[in-house]
């Protein structure tokens, strides 16, 4: 029977099991435990306590009656940490005071965890979600990266786009809004047009990031965990919801098939997590009509489920063994 102290602690969010449940399950032919604490069941549901004082500290986290101390993990998974939910009948002038607090409750509480290893640590994740730090990296690795503009001025937007021969894509450094499946009032990489830039002067309200739209034969996702990689490939060119962004298609309108990058693109994928102090990250890269590789994004948290369902490519045993790892 597996001890506590053999316990990985997997942070989700409630409606995500497909990619937990994969893991959780390779966790335990190695032998070890677990210990689901869903992050957007706290503070209504979810129970934590941190105590310290002159002889130490200890924590616990609790829910659903399961209790564990922080002395008892061995590893941490941070798959998704999500917003903290309040109770219904919390009296709304209180509400915001509420979650802000329990933000700050969580990010003191895994502080009680630092002896874990992590994949991966919340700070290293946080500067991980810069995309233009990962721009750097990229092409300081030697990847190429399109042309890319951050504004808030709407004269250099209309410049940038006739730079580009009106083949611009616009982006947001963040998501706008998330639901519980990672989706709801989600932001995707769209074409700019003639009459966006007519509109032009809202970027007074908030910057936007311009990219050169790269022409595609198909759209990579490369999960690295460690230094192993596993890539899928979509075509979604076809498509008229996906053919700037695949992720507006539909399963049906495109599948993913099995892909690879050369020797040389992982190396320098590699490096760029390596730089960003990470132990598992998802690349989307380009694959042109004339076979090159270009570097979009790295999303320290990004989605693999569907390369787990649809390819069977290990993505779960191999996060398994890294966070097993004596």
């Amino acid at each position: 029977m597996p001890s506590s102290s053999s316990t990985v602690l997997i942070l989700p969010h409630s409606a995500d099991f497909f990619t937990v449940d994969r893991v959780a399950a390779a966790i335990r032919r190695r032998g070890r435990t677990f210990f689901r604490f869903d992050t957007d069941r706290f503070p209504a549901q979810a129970r934590l306590s941190d105590r310290l004082g002159p002889e130490g500290s200890s924590a616990l986290i609790a829910d659903e009656g399961r209790r564990r101390e922080a002395r008892d993990v061995r590893a941490v998974w941070a798959r998704r940490v999500w917003e903290p939910a309040l109770a219904a009948d919390l009296d709304p002038s209180f509400r915001e005071a509420a979650r802000r607090e329990s933000r700050a409750a969580l990010a003191a509480a895994w502080d009680a965890f630092r002896d874990a290893g992590w994949i991966d640590r919340m700070d290293l994740v946080a500067r991980a979600g810069d995309k233009l730090l990962q721009l750097r990296l990229a092409r300081e690795a030697g990847l190429e990266i399109p042309r890319t503009l951050l504004t808030n001025d709407p004269e250099e937007a209309r410049a940038f786009f006739r730079e580009r021969n009106g083949r611009v894509v616009a982006k947001m450094l963040t998501p706008l809004t998330q639901g519980m499946d990672g989706a709801g009032a989600f932001v995707y990489t769209s074409r700019v047009t003639e009459a966006d830039l007519a509109e032009a002067d809202g970027l007074r309200h908030s910057p936007m990031l311009f990219q050169e739209e790269i022409p595609k034969e198909r759209e990579l996702r490369v999960v690295a965990v460690r230094d192993e990689l596993f890539a899928g490939a979509v075509d979604a060119r076809h498509t008229a919801a996906g053919a700037v962004d695949w992720r507006r298609s539909t399963p049906e309108e495109c599948r993913w098939e099995r892909g690879a990058v050369p020797e040389d693109c992982a190396r320098s994928l590699r490096r760029v997590l390596g730089e960003l102090g990470l132990a598992f990250g998802v690349f989307d890269l380009i694959h042109t009509p004339d076979g090159r590789h270009v570097f979009l994004e790295l999303n320290p948290g990004g989605e693999w489920g569907m390369l787990e369902r649809d390819l069977d490519l290990g993505i779960a045993d191999a996060l398994a063994r890294a966070l097993c790892e004596d």
